[in-house]
């Protein structure tokens, strides 16, 4: 049993107060500001990139590993299954996964319980990724990645989903970015795409479906969290992204820095784990109900590798 299940955490909302002469500062020398919002110089993350496509090549000082529009190879529901191999390392598989899906992706193992499970709330979740995640076309022909998630109508546990891309586990600094959108909403169900591990925790984005998209940094060895919001709608497309490097970790929306921390930021190999899973906080997911999320492209990038 991963011991990742088992995270306790508290995301009350931290307020943010800035000095005028601090504000002013920000302004006139593109200096990111001490709440998190960009000054002039830093309205965008190091690739530029906040539509559609893929971005493809390096940026700055990181160098691409990982760029997926999942234009490729479909794979149905239930190909993200025997998911129990060499868990939580690099070596980590999933046996009913073929070709470039078998090289590039992992999911936790079916029967893994989810963050609610830690916290007892009413309605918890269990990953299936066998019945939750495919990969295919949307009406459109734009190659997606779908988590659908999903609680039976006997009221069981939510059906959840943690994928996780095998290029970039256990890596130390990165960025790591996806073109994501809640292509249907229902109340119970959230997501927290994260780093974790040794006392520290990056999550972006976080929040309930039908809330905020937020991101949060927990210090290594405790502290108070950084609490940053990033956009007030899950159901529209928003590029994402994570910088990762030493002493810092810098938050993006659509190529908007919202977050900016110092504080005992990690500096150990941690794996990027996309985690959806039931809600930590609101109505859990009702009986019979489901909700969806696609992913039209990820990218990631190792940290000053050359």
């Amino acid at each position: 049993m991963g011991t990742h299940a088992a995270r306790n955490r508290r995301h009350g909302r931290r307020a943010l107060v800035m000095s005028v002469t601090v504000a002013i500062a920000a302004v006139l020398l593109g200096l990111p500001r001490a709440d998190g919002a960009p000054g002039p110089a830093a309205s965008a993350d190091a690739c530029r990139t906040v539509g559609d496509s893929l971005p493809r090549g390096d940026c700055g000082p990181f160098w691409q590993v990982l760029a997926e529009d999942f234009n490729g190879d479909r794979v149905p529901l239930g190909a993200f299954s025997d998911c129990d191999h060499r868990v939580d390392t690099s070596g980590a598989h999933c046996g009913g996964l073929t070709g470039t899906y078998r090289d590039n992706w992992w999911a936790y193992p079916t029967g893994w319980p989810d963050t609610a499970t830690s916290r007892n709330r009413d309605v918890t979740g269990v990953y299936h990724p066998e019945d939750t995640v495919s990969v295919g076309p949307a009406a459109n022909g734009d190659g997606r990645m779908s988590i659908r998630m999903w609680r039976p109508q006997d009221g069981g546990p939510v059906h959840a989903a943690a994928v996780v891309p095998r290029a970039v586990m256990e890596m130390k600094y990165g960025k790591y970015s996806a073109r994501i959108k809640v292509v249907k909403s229902a109340p119970g169900y959230k997501s927290a795409w994260l780093h974790y591990g040794g006392g520290c925790e990056m999550d972006h984005p976080e929040g309930e479906w039908t809330g905020d998209l937020t991101a949060f940094h927990h210090p290594c060895g405790g502290g108070t969290q950084g609490y940053f919001p990033g956009a007030d709608d899950w159901t529209e497309w928003h590029t994402v992204s994570t910088e990762w490097t030493p002493g810092h970790v810098r938050f993006f929306v659509d190529g908007r820095q919202i977050g900016h921390d110092t504080r005992a930021v990690p500096d150990r190999p941690l794996s990027w784990v996309l985690q959806n899973e039931s809600a930590l906080q609101g109505p859990g997911a009702a009986p019979g109900s489901s909700a969806q999320l696609d992913i039209t492209w990820v990218a990631a990038y190792a940290y000053d590798w050359k």
